[in-house]
């Protein structure tokens, strides 16, 4: 473990997801004291760069949820400075970070998401409802954890969940609702590990099912035959290294009523609490979480 030297655990930060954030920090940084690593735990905020430096630190576990530090900010500081980091680059950071780039990049590539279109003034909203239907899913392009999303049953509640999604800065969307099972993907290096169903009593996979409602049940193993499962793996890796991620992250994707998979968001600095997703389905593969943070930790050797 020695070769990992002094080791920073950047937590908290400045975006909405800062709560979460220092949950995931601690919880990565108690595992890597546990196991002797020389490990640190710093709750970012605009001075962390001189932090980093005047600490003396030979390389980073990132843990920022959010924009500041799953969005390519805090990677590319991190690329002047040449202390190496867990994580995607600045590139596939910056583009995950970005559901709109994301699907639009998909699409292009021919794989599949969810139509959308992009709400810039009520009169989207009207051709939103007309084109795709009800119902709908609401979105900030730009944040996390399902902040600022909702869905949209009635033609009638269109605008205000727009405006409600705008006032989180950035670009808005309305993409279409995939009615079935939704499933994520926790990819650890070039291994997918086993899927995740997720269940929730909610109208969907909100902030509160995530982090609060214990109706919210996750399934793992997820339910699928060994070959589908192996079929939609191959997919997410697919649609994780289309936009340039690395080291680990997760996939999110929709089944629909046919089997049809499609893909949500690719999460490039997901949950790290002890019962967040990645944990849970590293615990599947036989991983446990001590493990798993040192697994993720050694991606920074071979990006030093």
């Amino acid at each position: 473990m020695n070769s990992f030297g002094k080791v920073a655990v950047l937590m908290g930060g400045w975006s909405a997801e800062r709560e979460v954030s220092l949950k995931s920090g601690k919880a990565v940084l108690d595992a890597l004291c546990a196991q002797g690593i020389n490990a640190v735990g710093i709750d970012a905020d605009r001075n962390v760069c001189e932090q980093l430096v005047q600490g003396h630190f030979d390389r980073v576990f990132n843990v920022l949820h959010g924009r500041g530090g799953e969005d390519g900010e805090i990677q590319g500081m991190l690329e002047i400075v040449r202390i190496p980091y867990t994580g995607s680059g600045v590139m596939g950071s910056a583009l995950s970070m970005d559901k709109l780039i994301t699907k639009q990049l998909w699409r292009g590539l021919g794989l599949p998401t969810p139509e959308y279109i992009i709400l810039n003034d009520e009169n989207d909203c009207e051709i939103a409802v007309r084109e795709l239907g009800l119902p709908l899913m609401i979105k900030p392009v730009l944040e996390g954890s399902s902040i600022g999303m909702s869905k949209v049953k009635n033609a009638a509640d269109m605008v205000a969940a727009w405006q409600m999604a705008k006032q989180h800065g950035g670009t808005v969307i309305a993409e279409k609702f995939i009615q079935g099972e939704e499933y994520t993907a926790a990819i650890l290096g070039q291994r997918v590990l086993p899927m995740i169903r997720l269940e929730t009593p909610r109208d969907f996979y909100d902030y509160e099912a995530k982090y609060d409602d214990t109706g919210t049940v996750y399934h793992c193993p997820c339910g699928l035959p060994e070959a589908r499962e192996k079929e939609l793996a191959d997919l997410m890796t697919r649609a994780f290294h289309s936009v340039h991620a690395r080291n680990w992250g997760r996939v999110d994707f929709m089944l629909d009523e046919d089997g049809q998979p499609w893909l949500i968001e690719v999460n490039t600095v997901p949950g790290m609490t002890d019962h967040s997703l990645v944990p849970m389905a590293a615990k599947q593969a036989g991983i446990s979480f001590e493990q798993l943070v040192v697994t993720i930790l050694e991606g920074t050797l071979d990006n030093g």
